[in-house]
């Protein structure tokens, strides 16, 4: 789906802020609240957003150890792969990549044990052939 100005504009202060009242998205466009709130309907029906989130504060991110999981899978592996890594909450997110892996899972634990077990879960996933762990030391900015 081609996305105007306007559309994109609505996308980006959502992504900041997605508790933005529509009239301070309205005026942030130039359009009435019945046509943005109708925009951002269509948005939503057209799955471009796929639901709203919320972001964790410094404290909490503070207490949690992050880590860049990188995945070697083997031969037509990458569907139970991913399956596997859906149904464990502490992976965060999956990408599909080039290079030396396949994959990388971005991962959040309580603690560097927690992450360790984690790893090793991981690891023991059948398919997942090698993994490559990088730990987060910080997050200097997020969109």
């Amino acid at each position: 789906m081609k996305l105007d100005a306007i559309d994109q504009t609505l996308l980006n202060e959502l992504r900041e802020n997605a508790r933005c009242p529509v009239a301070l998205l309205a005026r942030k466009v130039g359009l009435s609240r019945t046509a943005v709130q109708a925009r951002i309907a269509r948005l939503e029906r057209d799955r471009v957003i796929t639901g709203y989130g919320a972001r964790t504060g410094a404290a909490h991110e503070q207490s949690q150890v992050a880590a860049h999981v990188m995945l070697t899978v083997g031969p037509k592996l990458s569907g139970p792969v991913e399956a596997a890594l859906r149904r464990i909450p502490e992976v965060r997110s999956l990408l599909s990549i080039s290079g030396a892996f396949d994959m990388i899972a971005i991962v959040q634990a309580g603690s560097i044990e927690g992450l360790d077990a984690l790893i090793n879960r991981i690891g023991l996933i059948e398919g997942v052939e090698r993994t490559h762990t990088s730990v987060v030391l910080s997050k200097r900015f997020e969109r």
